[in-house]
């Protein structure tokens, strides 16, 4: 096969700075071989000139919401122009797989299990948006609709939530004995087809229900395969220490890996369990990401566990009772008080929603970008009815970026992100894609927010560093063989990055600006990025542990 050269690049040194230049050359998918800049490659080779750039290997983005959105080429530009070249997804315990197809009446299988895709389709749409295709069926089945239709590489965590939807439904209690054993089963499929890991997302429903029996019994068959327990903990900021210390439970009896999701707060009493963990002899790892406001379904944020939340309509129903109602307003909401101007609106659908009764649907579109006080004010309600009035009228679909408490702030996110157990996530929640809504940026700019403010502005990390905590630990972390390093024989996923103009564009009023200094992208050796502009190779593989996607 013939030979790519991407000449006159610099690497990094373990001391952080550049190399000498030299010439990279790429065959198979594969790096070949580097060797010192020469200024001639091969008869016959194609030559891209790095021109003194630094040439890094593809990040791993550990943490996105993009199983649907991965498919569109504004997402795919959005990750390629940060030097994004492999995605985690499945993440927070939801997701579309596995789960069967429901019979002709829309009940659960013949199997006995429920519809999950479905389900998760219509909770989790201002998170994930609808996949194009995927309607129901195994990891196996999704994971196939990555394999040569995009430009980045897609790993997936089985999660949780919706392999306790198809077994459960929307139960709100533990589960049985009998129930957890048909958990395990689905689990135990999902890896074999290629899962990283089981993600738990234990402030959502239907997570939330599970004691720690089922999460024990599911780690133990994460632990057997030497794959990780992702986790949304069950509680953040001041709720972090006794959700942390679930999480450690789990690990020790099961003997799992254990990765915490989108770890933020207060650095100095977080960063004391994770090193309390490691004392212990616990394999702890987490991912954080450079903003001071989070994303998050509105529902999440403002409703309580005690309502079906599961069950979109029985939550729809429930916020149109009057008794329901009142007691909100009686026992939840005043303690909801502070959270109500630190959230703006991400997104609000318009037009027809699924499941929705005939007619059309109210356009909320106007409210995005606009805080609930803001949004209350021209409703003439209080912020409280405010939420209830947009969680109806959207069915649940509504989405906000929301500033977290003072107790998070930029030193703890420097100090969180120092650590030798964090890897870098965005949290990308690219949803509604196509344009619309007010989406959080970290989606368009947390990589390179990390390379120009955290390396070149602030000297948090150096660009050795960088390829530590973006690329060599997440591919580490997930099985990812082959990948983290530019050497002979490593996957040829590579990013050509200027240390100098590198930096993060989307802000929170415009956050779908591309990021800039990242123009040249090669996934698998295939150049899917040429002068900042998408090519039309589509090399991006379903990525699976220890199978190198090449």
């Amino acid at each position: 096969m013939s030979a790519l050269v991407v000449r006159g690049a610099r690497l990094v040194e373990p001391d952080g700075g550049p190399s000498s230049p030299v010439d990279v050359t790429v065959r198979a998918g594969r790096v070949e071989g580097v060797a010192p800049a020469a200024g001639t490659a091969p008869a016959g080779a194609d030559v891209l000139d790095a021109d003194g750039r630094l040439l890094l290997p593809g990040f791993v983005d550990a943490h996105v919401h993009g199983e649907a959105a991965v498919l569109d080429d504004d997402v795919q530009l959005a990750m390629l122009r940060q030097g994004v070249t492999s995605v985690v997804v499945g993440q927070d315990g939801v997701s579309y797989a596995p789960s069967p197809r429901p019979d002709a009446d829309g009940g659960p299988a013949a199997s006995g299990l429920h519809d999950a895709a479905a389900w998760a389709s219509g909770y989790f749409a201002a998170i994930n948006g609808e996949h194009p295709t995927f309607r129901g069926g195994s990891v196996a089945d999704l994971l196939a609709t990555y394999d040569g239709t995009t430009r980045v590489n897609v790993g997936y965590l089985a999660p949780h939530g919706t392999i306790r939807y198809a077994v459960l439904g929307a139960a709100a209690r533990p589960a049985t004995p009998a129930e957890t054993d048909r958990m395990l089963v689905l689990l135990a499929s999902a890896l074999d087809d290629g899962a990283l890991g089981l993600s738990t997302g234990l402030e959502y429903v239907p997570a939330t229900y599970a004691d720690e029996a089922e999460l024990v019994a599911l780690a133990r068959v994460l632990a057997a395969r030497g794959v990780p327990h992702v986790s949304h903990m069950r509680g953040y900021e001041d709720r972090a220490g006794p959700a942390f210390a679930e999480l450690v439970r789990v690990a020790r009896a099961s003997g799992v890996a254990t990765h915490v999701s989108h770890y933020h707060g207060p650095a100095a009493e977080l960063l004391g369990y994770v090193d309390d963990a490691h004392a212990a002899g616990l394999d702890v790892t987490f991912d954080s990401y450079p903003y001071l406001r989070g994303c998050s379904i509105l529902s999440m944020v403002s409703l309580p566990t005690w309502l079906p939340i599961a069950d979109v309509d029985a939550t729809v129903a429930a916020l149109s009772d009057p008794a329901v109602l009142e007691r909100l307003r009686r026992e939840h909401f005043p303690h909801r008080a502070a959270l109500w101007p630190r959230g703006a609106m991400a997104a609000g659908p318009s037009g027809p929603l699924a499941g929705a009764a005939p007619g059309p649907a109210e356009d909320l579109s106007w409210t995005e970008g606009m805080t609930l006080p803001d949004v209350a004010a021209r409703l003439g309600l209080s912020p409280a009815e405010t939420a209830v009035r947009l969680l109806v009228a959207t069915r649940l679909r509504a989405s906000c970026v929301f500033a977290q408490p003072p107790t998070n702030s930029p030193e703890s996110v420097r100090a969180l992100l120092r650590h030798r157990a964090h890897v870098g996530g965005s949290d990308a929640i690219y949803a509604p894609v196509g344009g619309g809504g007010r989406p959080h940026p970290r989606g368009w700019g947390a990589f390179a927010r990390f390379l120009a403010e955290h390396v070149r502005t602030l000297g948090d990390w150096t660009w050795h560093d960088a390829v530590t905590h973006l690329s060599a630990r997440p591919a580490a972390r997930f099985g990812l063989a082959g990948r983290g390093a530019v050497v002979p024989g490593a996957v040829a996923d590579l990013a050509l990055v200027d240390p100098d103009r590198v930096r993060d564009e989307a802000t929170y009023e415009d956050p779908r600006r591309p990021a800039s200094g990242v123009d040249d992208v090669l996934v698998a050796g295939v150049r899917v990025l040429r002068d900042g502009a998408l090519t039309g190779a589509l090399p991006g593989r379903p990525l699976r542990p220890g199978a190198p996607a090449a």
